[in-house]
């Protein structure tokens, strides 16, 4: 395009160079299923390995396919150039890697997801590489803990499970006090916040959740801002300033922008350095994939945005949540920040605490039909899950308190379906507690009545759930429709009572004399 786009919903489609496929024209962007690509002499070849100029030598470094999701997230986050890898704990990794070697240490933020924390704590530490943790309620407290082995900052947009929007602007400037720079994981904020804008010089990504958007393939991208220098501290960033023995003594810091004319050696030698030797490449299946999600992530976030909203309106009024935990949902000045960084909606992911502990969370996510019950966020389904006996589980009590998880902690990914079926699902509780109460009443039990007796207990039991119903309904927004009970009598031999629909009680009358 020759005009400059600024829309995300039009970087999203056109983002990059990519017009056409030069030689078909074909306007949907080819998957190339290639290893290895033609040199157009010995001499090209040698000018692509000694880095004299850029272009293919193997998928594991590169790809066309990946080159264009590459450029296009790049231009999404406003940065200038990106790295897609295998997932998004690679492009994790390798933020890290990049940067700090053994006897380095990296801040970062105490809001993780689970598996980070796993790879910061134990396997990172192996590595001789501290993770210093640093509250981010206040800012400060990451200046408090560096020192002359910082080699950045790391944090989370909206991070699960406490969804605290991280203080941005705040931690980057404290950074480039120190010549450190913020390395931003926005996958959970897509679109709706640019952490470039307000200072971070790296940006993560799991492209897998809500740029891919269906659950259908595995990737990660590193995005580098442009905006970093670094070679004003040599000895803060010395693998950037020191002659690299595997490239025949080349100074990334120097030899990457008199290259490409652009201060981006933090992309570069991710690339040939950390995708050379540890090969962790995102497939072109997988960036083709993901390519089709992020033409619509745009669309897809503000609906996600719009049925999260209303649901957080609707479980704050539910009896048995006794928390929600949503960006807008803290104190301040948390939840402030939510205002701050945040446009055109405050995420998808909402947290819940339920009455009743650890067995309540493992039942609420049972009982639910329509939600999935997976270990992923971003997805155009509906998704629930119970961290402390899943994605949070490998951590220790310490650790789980760190993150935010409790043992009746919910995380909900608000989805894409109709608003009306996704609190339709959610509110199951009322048919649960109806099918309780059948089973604790002498209904439960194989005797023998007379319908006349039967209708009575039945009707019984109709009142007993009526006036919660109806005040749960009123206070909810319920139409009266959905919160009366109708009875069904059948003559039957199998079975005594049962909830046969949302508003069908079925009692069954077991063939005998008295009937």
């Amino acid at each position: 395009m020759n005009k400059k786009r600024n829309n995300p919903e039009t970087i999203a489609i056109h983002g990059g160079d990519y017009r056409s496929d030069p030689t078909t024209n074909a306007v949907a962007v080819p998957i190339y299923r290639t290893t290895s690509y033609q040199f157009n002499s010995v001499d090209h070849a040698a000018n692509l390995f000694a880095l004299k100029e850029f272009g293919n030598i193997y998928t594991r470094i590169m790809n066309p396919t990946n080159d264009v999701l590459e450029k296009r997230i790049a231009a999404l986050e406003g940065g200038l150039a990106c790295l897609t890898v295998a997932s998004g704990q690679t492009a994790s990794l390798f933020s890290i890697l990049n940067v700090a070697q053994s006897g380095d240490n990296i801040v970062s933020s105490t809001d993780l997801y689970g598996g980070t924390v796993s790879l910061f704590t134990h396997t990172l530490s192996k590595l001789g590489i501290e993770i210093r943790y640093a509250d981010p309620k206040d800012p400060s407290n990451f200046e408090k803990v560096i020192d002359d082995k910082t080699r950045a900052f790391y944090g989370e947009t909206l991070p699960n499970p406490y969804l605290r929007v991280f203080p941005i602007k705040e931690v980057s400037d404290i950074g480039r006090k120190y010549n450190i720079p913020l390395i931003m994981d926005n996958t959970a904020a897509p679109v709706l916040c640019k952490p470039i804008e307000h200072g971070a010089a790296i940006v993560i990504h799991s492209l897998t959740k809500y740029i891919g958007g269906h659950g259908t393939a595995i990737a990660g991208s590193i995005v580098d801002s442009g905006n970093f220098d670094w070679t004003a501290d040599p000895k803060r960033q010395p693998l950037f300033n020191e002659p690299d023995a595997s490239y025949s003594g080349a100074v990334w810091g120097k030899v990457v922008p008199e290259l490409t004319g652009a201060n981006i050696p933090f992309a570069v030698r991710a690339r040939v350095c950390l995708l050379r030797d540890l090969g962790s490449a995102c497939s072109p299946d997988n960036a083709f994939a993901i390519i089709q999600g992020l033409e619509t992530v745009a669309l897809r976030m503000k609906q996600h945005c719009a049925n999260a909203e209303y649901v957080v309106n609707f479980l704050k009024k539910h009896k048995e949540v006794t928390k929600v935990i949503y960006s807008t949902e803290h104190e301040k000045p948390i939840a402030d920040r939510a205002k701050q960084y945040l446009k055109g909606g405050n995420g998808p992911m909402i947290g819940i605490e339920l009455k009743g502990g650890f067995e309540a969370g493992k039942k609420f996510i049972e009982s639910l039909k329509m939600f999935y019950h997976v270990a992923n966020i971003g997805d155009a389904r509906s998704l629930a899950i119970h961290p402390a006996s899943t994605t949070h589980s490998q951590l220790n009590d310490k650790e789980l308190a760190a993150s935010g998880v409790t043992q009746n902690y919910v995380r909900l990914c608000i989805g894409l379906e109709h608003i009306d079926d996704i609190v339709e699902d959610l509110d199951q509780a009322q048919i649960d507690e109806a099918v309780a109460i059948i089973k604790n009443t002498e209904l439960a039990k194989p005797v023998e009545r007379s319908r006349k007796e039967s209708v009575i207990l039945v009707e019984d039991i109709i009142e007993k759930i009526t006036p919660a119903a109806n005040q749960w309904c009123k206070e909810n927004n319920i139409p009266q429709a959905r919160c009366s009970w109708k009875v069904n009598y059948l003559d039957d031999d199998m079975f005594n009572a049962f909830a046969s629909g949302r508003n069908t009680i079925t009692y069954t009358l077991r063939h005998n004399k008295r009937r």
